[in-house]
């Protein structure tokens, strides 16, 4: 293998077994997806030492993806739940696993995942520094918190969340355009804190070529974070979330001299009618690279709901050009998810990036919609529960309320517009 990246494989004009994979499963010309995965407009995260990998790509002219965050905290340490989590995910069909575990020592269960997950796996190392050291914050060395990046990619994480944009230039805009929210990105929040701690500059950025030959060994894609993500509708589009991206745009740059693919984080909470401009001002700052938004939440007053907020969001980002999803769930704000709440967001998520799809044009989007109006025309109810994005809960809902008709269901009855339409035209033909 003379390649260390698929970025290097494509800018040498290899076709690799990985992007032969996504090709095909895209529907695109696998020539094309080289083109663009040398241009950094697609991403394909696939660590060399992540062998149970089914391999998708990520960015321009392909399917939305979607990412499920999962993982223990300090209440909530129950790693069997978690791992039932990630089987339940892949059954829904996420394109992405992340753990997020920000207590104790991970290892074992980020081992587990990557061994059980043909899906991308992702992590924010600065979470796992904390508890794998289990030393104060301010104590981590630059070393540590490299020796954790290494230690991520040596077990086949497929991409990793570095807040490097939260420089001290940054951080000092950020002082200087006070917010509502201040800081809620949990990585970002820790390296500020370590930054004014120590009175040094974030060592992500400082030692950010050391950073890039690690994702360069294994082929780890960067996720460039969004420490200054906006936590409120009210901080959107501020001071500090621009000068963060515009430091992110740099930092692709210099990535993609290295052959590191990457990925930029956006935002957070944001007023509808900000998505759009967002989406533009990402893809223009950042050169094209992919975009991966959490939401964005649309409003900040619907806790319980937010998988909606989020979803609503998340399609009107994703028609505009963002091309990888976070998923929310229904506990957002609350609590960690459960099953159920995992569940309702990544079903909330695919419906918003499905429906972006369909506007995006992405090749063969438009069908599974046609072949379910299809069998509604035929009143085919088999068909359509099949065809369901959740066939578990449509056909739950088709066998609580039976019809006196079996070809109609309780809402209409013998009303039916599409049964009786079916029988006036059948006379008319």
């Amino acid at each position: 293998m003379n390649y260390s990246t698929q970025m290097e494989a494509a800018r040498k004009g290899i076709i690799t077994k990985e992007m032969e994979a996504v090709a095909r499963k895209e529907r695109v010309d696998v020539k094309k997806l080289v083109e663009l995965t040398a241009a950094g407009r697609v991403v394909i995260p696939a660590n060399k030492n992540h062998v149970s990998l089914d391999p998708c790509g990520i960015g321009q002219g392909l399917r939305t993806k979607i990412n499920v965050n999962l993982g223990v905290s300090k209440d909530c340490c129950r790693i069997e739940t978690e791992l039932e989590k990630v089987q339940r995910a892949i059954a829904l069909k996420a394109d992405a696993i992340m753990d997020l575990s920000c207590y104790g020592k991970t290892e074992d269960f980020r081992r587990k995942i990557i061994e059980i997950s043909p899906a991308a796996v992702g992590t924010v190392p600065v979470y796992d520094a904390v508890g794998f050291y289990d030393k104060e914050l301010k104590d981590i060395t630059v070393e540590e918190f490299l020796g954790v990046v290494e230690k991520h990619a040596r077990d086949g994480v497929d991409f990793m969340t570095i807040h490097s944009g939260i420089n001290r230039e940054t951080a000092a805009r950020f002082r200087k355009n006070p917010r509502l929210t201040n800081i809620v990105s949990r990585g970002g929040s820790l390296l500020f804190t370590w930054m004014e701690l120590n009175n040094r500059e974030n060592p992500f950025y400082e030692y950010y070529d050391d950073l890039l030959e690690i994702c360069r060994k294994y082929d780890v894609t960067i996720s460039l974070g969004d420490a200054c993500r906006p936590g409120s509708i009210k901080d959107a589009t501020d001071a500090a979330q621009v000068q963060e991206l515009i430091v992110l745009g740099e930092l692709t740059r210099r990535a993609w001299k290295k052959d590191v693919q990457v990925i930029i984080e956006g935002p957070g909470h944001m007023p509808l009618n900000e998505v759009l401009p967002n989406m533009l001002l990402e893809k223009k700052l950042c050169h094209g690279a992919p975009f991966y938004v959490l939401g964005p939440l649309v409003t900040d007053i619907a806790p319980g709901y937010d998988h909606i907020t989020s979803a609503i969001g998340g399609a009107v980002a994703a028609a505009g050009g963002a091309d990888f999803l976070c998923y929310v769930t229904p506990a957002e704000h609350l609590r960690l998810p459960t099953l159920d709440d995992m569940k309702e967001g990544i079903i909330a998520s695919r419906i918003a990036a499905h429906a972006a799809d369909i506007a995006k044009g992405v090749p063969g989007a438009r069908e599974w919609d046609d072949k379910m109006s299809a069998a509604r025309k035929n009143l085919d109810w088999t068909g359509m529960l099949e065809l369901a994005l959740d066939p578990e809960k449509a056909g739950r809902y088709r066998a609580e309320s039976r019809p006196e008709e079996e070809d109609t269901c309780t809402m209409c009855g013998k009303m039916c517009a599409v049964r009786n339409m079916n029988r006036i035209m059948a006379e008319v033909e």
